[in-house]
Formats: structure tokens, sequence, C-alpha cells
């Protein structure tokens, strides 16, 4: 037994800075997708002041894949399963209700193949893939 996992480093992976921590704490308990400068507002009393400190966060959480950029909004959420999408598929789509803002994560390995398979006949090198679809939520599209 070389390697022992005591369960303590699950609450900040692959050691996170302060900043990097407050940031990812403050997406994973908001109820919408966040701008930088929403998350920047959260933090002002944690001593968060600069809106780059909150973008390098931001970059290297999106890097460890624990956050993804909503490029339509312009906003950030946790990712929701952490790792999986690395596994998995490197596609994330996201769907984004129009009323609510509830933002669902999912990944589809079908969908995944099909970009590869087109990127490859294309000679095309896809550093990420994020598929956004836009309407109503179930909730929002009964009202």
């Amino acid at each position: 037994m070389a390697h022992s996992h005591d369960g303590h480093h699950h609450e900040r992976p692959r050691e996170l800075t302060r900043n990097q921590g407050l940031v990812l704490h403050t997406l994973n308990h908001a109820d919408a997708p966040l701008s930088a400068y929403d998350i920047l507002d959260r933090l002002r009393d944690e001593g968060l002041r600069a809106p780059l400190q909150v973008y390098r966060a931001l970059e290297k959480l999106i890097g460890q894949g624990l956050a993804h950029r909503l490029e339509s909004l312009n906003a950030f959420v946790c990712c929701a399963d952490a790792g999986a999408h690395a596994r998995k598929t490197g596609t994330t789509a996201f769907a984004i209700c129009a009323d609510c803002g509830r933002v669902d994560e999912f990944a589809d390995v079908v969908v995944d193949q099909r970009l590869k398979d087109w990127a490859s006949e294309q000679g095309f090198k896809a550093a990420r893939t994020t598929i956004e679809l836009r309407g109503l939520c179930r909730e929002c599209g009964k009202a």
C-alpha cells in the first residue's frame, strides 16, 4: 500500500490557492451562472478587490475542469461532475433556461464522436468544445 488516500483532499482539489478556493465555493453555492463581477461582489468581504484576481482564479479552475465558462452569457458555473468529462468526453453541453437561469450540464458520447470525426476529416484541432442550448427548462416551459 504505497498510496494512502485520506478523505481530506476532496474539499479543494489539486491544492487550490485561497482565491481559487473562494471562487469555486462561490460558484458552488450560486443558483445561476455568475459573471466575474458577480463573483467579485460576493468576495469583497474576503479581500478580493481586483477583477484580475477573479479572472486568474477562474482561468485555473477552468483549466482543471472544476468550472466552465458559458460563452453566450459570459458567465461561469462550477462543473457538475468534475473529472467525469475528461474521462467520458471532451465535449460539455449546457442547457440554459432563458427564464429562471437554470443551467443543466450534460455530456453526450455520440455528439462528441461526431464532432471529433468532423474535426479529423477537416484537419481541425479542437482545443475545447462547448455546446450551449438556450431556451426554457421543463418548469418554465409548462408555465
